[in-house]
């Protein structure tokens, strides 16, 4: 579904990208990792059009997005969920929601169901204003309001950074149930491995901006955590 090709980026005379490739498939759930500061959320940031890539090509379902405008790329089926959430503090979860309806393919006009079972907690809390939420509300109203748009691809840059563990389990239940009830191919960035373990089909491991292992989950030994993610 989605495929980097030799793809760099830089800050500055900061070389943050290193002709990385990665290729997502279809229906399935691919956790990149690696340690802090190796270009995880720069990798997303490049995907999503936030940052402009040097070099390279991004491939969504086929079709080169390289230098496609961020609204283009929402439009085309990509939700993105990026670290700290960001969503309108001062709009109620309603607002908040309602604000990927235009870029729906189907021009739907109100909120999915969907949304509501996945979590039922922004039903409840519709009229509340995005800011009054605990840390791990806000979490789940930033991936229903991504869910809003009917994605083909979600993108998550760590969604249980800094939230607690109960929430955490439950988003990841919500993430596997997408994944394998309704098909939703996942990218999932992540920094703990037993949320990777549990949730994710295949890994891909960062290093100083480059690719440097990827392959099923179940692959993912001691000798390559040592080596590029423990601390």
């Amino acid at each position: 579904m989605l495929e980097i090709e030799e793809l760099d980026q830089y800050y500055g005379q900061s070389h943050t990208l290193r002709g990385l490739s990665l290729s997502v498939p279809t229906g399935q759930c691919t956790c990149v990792m690696g340690r802090n500061g190796v270009g995880k959320t720069t990798l997303m940031k490049t995907i999503m059009g936030e940052e402009p890539a040097r070099g390279g090509r991004i491939l969504f379902e086929g079709a080169d997005i390289s230098r496609a405008r961020r609204e283009a790329r929402a439009g085309l089926g990509i939700g993105y969920v990026p670290q700290g959430r960001q969503i309108f503090s001062t709009l109620t979860v309603e607002e908040n929601l309602r604000i990927g309806l235009p870029a729906r393919p189907d021009r739907l006009r109100r909120i999915p169901e969907r949304i509501y079972e996945l979590f039922p907690v922004l039903e409840e809390m519709k009229r509340r204003r995005g800011g009054d939420l605990s840390g791990g509300q806000q979490q789940q109203l930033a991936i229903g309001r991504a869910l809003v748009l009917a994605p083909g691809l979600l993108i998550l840059d760590e969604p249980g950074e800094g939230i607690q563990p109960n929430i955490v389990t439950r988003i990841g239940d919500v993430l596997r149930q997408l994944n394998q009830e309704d098909g939703l191919t996942v990218l999932l960035v992540e920094q703990k491995l037993p949320f990777a373990r549990r949730y994710a089909d295949r890994f891909m491991l960062m290093d100083r901006g480059a690719h440097v292992a990827e392959g099923g989950m179940a692959t993912l030994d001691d000798e390559l955590v040592q080596r590029h993610l423990t601390v």
